[in-house]
């Protein structure tokens, strides 16, 4: 299984891809955020899964939890990564 292409890999979750929510928190002005956006657009696109953005300057306690390591990936509410998004590693947590 670890050969088969993440598209035909089984969701060991359970979870349909359309059901989980990835969330990019940012700030405006951020360059690592921007990268990181297109990381998730490319990979979220690509397995139909839905995601959002939330802005650190907009939410007092996103900015106490989060400031020192914008930006920050969350899959399904959980810490995925922090600062640098590597798109094999979003995949795989989407789609194992």
């Amino acid at each position: 299984m670890a050969d088969m292409s993440p598209i035909f890999r089984r969701n060991s979750s359970g979870q349909n891809p359309t059901e989980r929510l990835v969330t990019l928190i940012r700030k405006p002005g951020c360059h690592l955020c921007d990268d990181a956006q297109v990381v998730i657009e490319k990979v979220c696109g690509e397995l139909g899964v839905p995601w959002e953005e939330k802005d650190i300057t907009q939410d007092q306690r996103l900015h106490d939890e989060y400031w020192e390591q914008i930006p920050v990936v969350l899959v399904d509410g959980a810490q995925h990564t922090f600062w640098r998004v590597d798109e094999q590693r979003l995949r795989r947590a989407l789609t194992e």
